[in-house]
């Protein structure tokens, strides 16, 4: 089924220019500060000369499945902010789509605990559940920046929905993508395109930052494998069809002997035992999965033995890129909200507290600070995609982007006063799902025990 923003886009990415007029110089930094009610028309239609005369910037190179890096000697020095004309027309369809679709639903879902099936619908009706999946399989055949792009405007608007997305795009499309048999690819490429989300099952309860002290056990059996233990923490479970296991194959082994399955839901053995009550990101269903003899077919063995992971912690590097992501998107979003409010609603003192110095330092530190981190984001994306080391790069954008969230949507509940505190607007809902940022796919001090290891080896003899 061909989706909305994929029939618009898919004339670029095959090379055409109808795009040209509207989208060939969006900048995601121009973009923040631009009023959410006038969604349609943030982004500038016109290019500068600048941008129409240079070479070719590394964002037009084509999206790609392989480690192999980049020739990036020819490509001359561009902001990282510089969006292609796909990944513009990508951030203004998005846009739209979370301003008009998704923010209506954010405040119901969030007291609900629960996603709205019909939001999920429109998201793969949308195309957002396959971007990087190429067209042969049904996806956009996009490039990672764009899956980025594209968990960053969702969250503007709900969080919740963005991680949704981030999971299904980052880890469980990518993992399918890079490690699955050509019959598994065929069997589930389309599908998670286009109707079924997946799941991405590794934390378990004494197994948190530590994820490779699983106890999640699998053994060999004549017709495939059989499938033990528990996992907790699992977002989409509610909603997934699909389910990426991690065990361990050969507990004498280590972690050497983690394997990679794939479950679908309904298998005899395989149950959701409980959804947690959050703080925050509460539409998005956390929970608690048991594996009782679970037993599934040979060709359900996710690449190869011993090797899950090594997987795993690919995935997860790429996916704190799209947790930063989720996080500046999130500042966005806190931001706007109460910078409109402030500059045109509330007033003290005969004038509207936005017009205060103490007020506007306040807010230009934010948006600042809120910069800096999307940079971070940008950067480390670009890197991915050139097939450059991000590890690095991708801790601290996500190191960032977490406190950064926290502290602006914070501040915006206390610029909005009372307004902020009460349930009626957004405030305190982006306030509690910033926290999450700090604790999932690798809590703040991982990133900061990364970001350091790799420092002293840079640094030492």
């Amino acid at each position: 089924m061909s989706s909305s923003f994929t029939r618009v886009l898919r004339p670029a990415l095959r090379g055409g220019r109808g795009l040209a007029t509207r989208a060939a110089t969006a900048n995601g930094l121009a973009r923040q500060a631009a009023p959410r009610v006038n969604v349609a028309h943030r982004r500038s239609a016109s290019s500068s000369s600048a941008s129409a005369s240079a070479a070719r910037p590394l964002s037009t190179t084509p999206a790609r499945r392989s480690d192999a890096p980049v020739d990036i000697s020819d490509i001359p020095p561009t902001p990282i902010s510089h969006l292609s004309e796909v990944e513009a027309a990508m951030a203004e369809s998005v846009s739209k789509f979370a301003a008009e679709v998704v923010l209506p639903r954010a405040r119901d879902m969030d007291e609900a605990e629960a996603m709205d099936p019909a939001l999920v619908e429109q998201l793969f009706e949308q195309g957002l559940m396959g971007v990087e999946i190429p067209e042969e399989y049904g996806g956009a055949g996009m490039n990672f920046t764009s899956a980025i792009i594209g968990i960053e405007e969702l969250a503007r608007a709900d969080p919740s929905v963005s991680v949704m997305v981030d999971v299904h795009n980052t880890l469980c499309n990518t993992a399918i993508l890079n490690y699955a048999s050509p019959a598994l690819k065929k069997k589930w490429l389309p599908r998670l395109a286009t109707n079924t989300v997946a799941s991405f099952c590794l934390s378990e309860p004494v197994s948190g930052s530590d994820a490779f002290a699983l106890a999640t056990k699998a053994t060999e059996t004549d017709a495939g494998f059989k499938i033990s233990g528990g996992k907790m923490w699992i977002t989409n479970s509610m909603e997934a069809d699909l389910f990426i296991v991690f065990a361990n194959l050969d507990p004498s082994k280590g972690y050497r002997g983690i394997t990679a399955f794939l479950v679908e839901k309904g298998t005899p053995g395989f149950s959701i035992a409980k959804k947690e009550k959050k703080l925050g990101i509460r539409a998005s269903s956390t929970c608690v999965l048991n594996f009782d003899d679970v037993e599934i077919p040979k060709e359900n063995l996710l690449g190869e033995r011993g090797q899950g992971y090594k997987y795993a912690i690919g995935l997860l590097n790429e996916g704190r890129i799209g947790i930063a992501a989720q996080m500046t998107g999130l500042a966005l979003g806190a931001f706007d909200n109460a910078v409109r409010y402030v500059w045109n609603d509330r007033r003290q003192f005969g004038s509207l507290v936005g017009e205060f110095q103490g007020m506007q330092h306040q807010i230009a530190q934010a948006y600042t600070e809120i910069a800096a981190a999307r940079a971070l984001v940008y950067n480390a994306a670009r890197k991915k995609e050139a097939g450059e080391d991000f590890v690095r790069d991708a801790a601290m954008a996500k190191l960032y982007a977490a406190q950064v969230a926290g502290k602006v949507s914070g501040q915006a509940v206390e610029w909005m006063g009372g307004m902020g505190f009460v349930r009626e607007g957004l405030a305190e809902k982006f306030f509690r799902d910033s926290k999450i940022g700090a604790i999932y796919e690798g809590t703040s001090n991982i990133q900061l025990n990364t970001i350091a290891k790799l420092l002293q080896k840079e640094y030492t003899n």
